[in-house]
């Protein structure tokens, strides 16, 4: 969109030094495409608040971009005020539904040239990147503005220190600050700004998706494939840290250049390549990046026989290694460095095929996994099958397997216990062949958690997979996972952080940590997370539900049923809209959506009923439901004593023989 300028540029204009306010909307792409209705309406009224604020101070709009601002005061605390001014007015608008719009916000104080109304300099390029860095609803003050302004801040406000930070382009760390008011939230996820230069001992790498030459879009799974199975080898190198699938793989067939990937994954290398398969040949290219010296630290093009696919990657992964330690921490390249790293890519390497059809099969049957649809895992379970056929001792095709079946069990796709009891022989028959195969302990562990309701036993076995595997993301998210089931949220939040932090652009892992805010009251901070999924993947499930639960607990009941409405998953659209029409006081309608929840989904969704009941005051049916829940083996019933929505029923004397009666 082009940008506006002023037709009749004022002759007082702010020249010299002046303070710089940039705003933009957070999120917006994925308003205008769900709610344009709403967004016009939003967007009108955003823009006259703006401009209000703004124009109260002195100020002066001299770009908008979109639904972004660009504003210049003659001094720092008029365009201070004029932020705080526009961000209090914002956070009370009632906004059409259901757009609630969250404006990111940031000031700096510098020279600049004035030409045709326009305004040019290094300070407009700092202030861009310091709003880069924000979240919705967050105002950022760079170190300039906080020196100028500290002794004259607006009543009830107050600056934060955020402590140095990366900004994108500029060669030094900056200072920056937050300003702070009481009617406004002042809890944020971290900023997202370049991380810290990696500490010398943490060797970090990314693995790009290996570009796929052979013109045959059949082949997309071996060049996929090839690069998944390097990552997940240099994922359990000790000492060395990987940027996970998810994220590494969310750049595929997208132009971006090295340096933004590496800022984005927070890594100092980056590894890439190509494959060219044809027939039982295969030509494979490699090359190791170092990001700051923009230089090749390895590269080597491998021609071979399928049959040779083992001995590439483990040389690839040698090479790696090796190059990588020898860059970062100094090791001298020579015999002993080659020997330690084949032995740790041997180890590495555990439970792989030792035939390579039955490799291929796998990484077909991993691919379709991913995608996470009925059909697809069904697909990707018979690849597995016909892998682990064809070579019994196969133990990550095993791995695989028991992840397939649980998926099948879990969504409902399969029937429910006799898919628990597949993922379950799979798995074991996965730790039989490799006890120490991080993958076989978390399956096993989900069989135990969600089939078996064992809960100490899915501990055991998913600190194993931790002891064993501590950087890969699904050990991480499977611990949380049961930790907040435990009621060991601080825990939970712990390790989803750390599982954000190797995948960033993940949307499974932003939700997470979003969820587990939420159960810690850090309502603000649950939001920003759960947005952040959403604008990485607007069609993602969980999400809108969530964002609902939170606002019904707010007391936002608008909110909350305009989120439940935008949930995709059927059960847990219904299950929301029926808590937030009845907290609401609309009882037709909360009578409608529960009704629609037993008609349609009362086989697989006893659990979610009894959740409806509880929160509505229906005592007697919640623990009907929760009986037939019990009976049906629904795999929510592991949430039970610490799902908030069952808080009604916990002084009734049917809860606590209920609790025990599940092993609490």
């Amino acid at each position: 969109m082009a940008a506006n300028l002023p037709v009749n540029p004022s002759a007082s204009l702010p020249a010299g030094t002046v303070t710089l306010l940039f705003t933009d909307i957070e999120g917006s792409a994925r308003l205008w495409e769900t709610q344009q209705a709403a967004m016009e309406r939003a967007l009108a009224r955003h823009d006259e608040l703006l401009r209000s604020s703004i124009r109260s101070r002195g100020g002066h709009v001299f770009k908008t971009v979109g639904d972004a601002f660009c504003a210049a005061f003659h001094t720092a605390s008029d365009g201070l005020t004029a932020a705080l001014e526009a961000q209090r007015a914002l956070h009370i608008e009632s906004w059409p539904e259901p757009v609630k719009l969250r404006v990111r916000m940031a000031l700096h104080t510098g020279d600049v040239e004035v030409r045709d109304g326009d305004y040019f300099g290094a300070p407009l390029n700092r202030v861009a990147r310091l709003l880069a860095a924000g979240h919705g609803g967050q105002t950022l003050l760079s170190e300039s503005m906080h020196d100028l302004c500290r002794g004259h801040l607006p009543p009830l406000a107050s600056v934060k220190a955020l402590g140095e930070h990366g900004l994108k382009d500029l060669a030094r760390r900056e200072a920056v600050f937050q300003l702070c008011h009481p009617d406004l939230p002042q809890s944020f996820p971290p900023l997202k700004t370049q991380n810290a230069p990696m500490d010398k001992e943490t060797p970090s790498i990314a693995v790009l998706p290996f570009v796929n030459m052979s013109g045959d879009e059949e082949n997309e799974y071996f060049a996929d494939g090839l690069a998944e199975e390097l990552l997940n080898v240099l994922s359990k190198i000790r000492g060395l840290r990987v940027a996970s699938r998810t994220s590494a793989f969310s750049f595929k067939g997208k132009d971006v250049d090295i340096p933004t990937v590496a800022q984005k994954l927070n890594v100092a290398t980056v590894l890439e390549g190509s494959v060219r398969k044809s027939g039982k040949r295969v030509r494979i290219t490699a090359q190791l990046i170092q990001v700051a010296s923009d230089s090749h630290l390895w590269s080597d093009t491998y021609d071979r026989e399928l049959d040779d696919i083992f001995a590439v990657q483990d040389d690839i992964a040698q090479s790696v290694v090796k190059e990588l330690r020898a860059a970062l921490l100094g090791e001298h390249l020579g015999s002993k460095a080659s020997a330690d790293a084949k032995a740790e890519v041997e180890a590495a390497a555990t439970g792989r095929a030792g035939n390579p059809e039955a490799h291929r099969l796998y990484l077909q049957g991993r691919y379709f996994l991913e995608r996470l649809t009925e059909a697809d895992v069904a697909r990707g379970a018979k690849y597995l099958e016909q892998a682990t056929a064809l070579d019994p001792e196969f133990a990550l095709g095993w791995a695989g397997l028991a992840r397939a079946y649980h998926l099948q069990a879990a969504w409902g796709w399969a029937p429910m216990a006799a898919g628990f009891e597949r993922a379950r022989e799979a798995a074991r028959r996965a730790l039989a062949l490799a006890p120490d195969l991080a993958e076989g302990h978390v399956c096993l562990g989900m069989v135990l958690e969600r089939g078996d309701w064992d809960l100490r036993g899915a501990d055991v076995e998913f600190q194993r997979a931790f002891d064993l595997a501590p950087g890969n993301v699904d050990v991480l998210l499977a611990r949380a996972g049961l930790a907040a089931i435990l009621g060991r949220n601080d825990e939970a939040i712990e390790l989803r952080q750390k599982a954000v932090a190797l995948d960033p652009l993940s949307t499974t892992t932003r939700r997470a940590l979003g969820y587990s805010y939420a159960k810690s009251g850090r309502f603000d901070d649950a939001v920003a997370e759960l947005h952040a999924a959403l604008d990485l993947n607007p069609k993602t499930g969980l999400a809108h539900r969530d964002l609902s639960d939170i606002r019904l607990q707010q007391g936002r009941t608008a909110e909350a049923i305009a989120e439940a409405a935008l949930e995709p998953i059927p059960i847990l659209s219904l299950c929301a809209t029926a808590n937030a029409q009845h907290t609401s006081g609309h009882a037709a309608e909360s009578d409608a959506a529960l009704s629609q929840l037993i008609a349609d989904h009362a086989d697989v969704a006893a659990y979610d009923i009894a959740l409806v009941c509880a929160w509505r005051g229906e005592v007697d049916h919640a623990f009907e439901w929760l009986e037939r829940a019990y009976a049906q083996r629904d795999t929510g019933m592991p949430l039970l004593a610490t799902d908030q929505f069952l808080a009604p029923l916990h002084d009734d004397p049917r809860w606590s023989p209920l609790i025990k009666k599940m092993g609490f």
